[in-house]
């Protein structure tokens, strides 16, 4: 896979510091100093746009999200002035909850997956989005469903992920499984090319769907 550099700002060029001129003016010296650039350095874009057109461009084309920049506005190292913001476009849909972890009120983490031919297939340990109240409200549910038997086709993996966190045999001796019939809510950045979820965040449980029913969404 091809990997390319893209600059979209210049903040100091031949030892002369740039931070106190306007961003417009910093862009300048940027595609002065590129003149013409070739792959794999690419010059980051303008998107001279409504707001609402480049949020709805950038989720047709499957993008993590955009950043924009106040006119006029400077540089500020280490600040977060509110001169510009980064927009995550987070992707959504429905998980059948097959297990979880033991934790603070009840499960620090549920093992959710999709069904994919005639197995479910584990895709993500979700630990963020919930409160003390949702997880006690929650627990009940997963107590009454408890299994000895793990309802994922593709699990142990074979090796820990790029972070030490894929679910091997000896990480599976943490977990509870439960019966595959409670779906929720999920909202995630992207699918990995391994058919995994990127920073997933809990949102609701679905009592309005299926868990036979729950497959990934494209």
């Amino acid at each position: 896979m091809p990997i390319y550099f893209y600059a979209f700002d210049l903040v100091n060029n031949q030892g002369e510091d740039l931070r106190e001129l306007s961003v417009e003016r910093r862009r300048e010296l940027l595609q002065q100093l590129l003149d013409s650039p070739s792959d794999p350095i690419r010059l980051s874009p303008l998107l001279d746009a409504p707001a609402g057109q480049i949020v709805e461009a950038v989720q047709q084309l499957g993008l993590e999200g955009v950043v924009g920049k106040r006119k006029g506005s400077r540089y500020e190292a280490g600040e977060r002035s509110g001169a510009w913001i980064k927009h995550r476009m987070d992707r959504q849909q429905e998980f059948v909850i097959g297990g979880f972890i033991p934790g603070s009120h009840g499960f620090d983490a549920l093992i959710v997956g999709v069904q994919e031919g005639d197995g479910l297939v584990y895709v993500s340990k979700v630990k963020n989005g919930f409160v003390p109240r949702i997880r006690s409200e929650i627990f009940p549910l997963l107590k009454k469903r408890v299994t000895k038997e793990c309802p994922f086709s593709n699990l142990p993996e074979a090796k820990s992920g790029r972070w030490g966190d894929a679910l091997t045999a000896e990480k599976m001796k943490e977990c509870r499984w439960v019966s595959p019939s409670l779906v929720c809510q999920v909202k995630f950045v992207e699918w990995t090319d391994g058919g995994k979820l990127r920073h997933s965040f809990f949102v609701a449980m679905r009592e309005d769907k299926e868990a036979a029913s729950v497959a990934r969404e494209t």
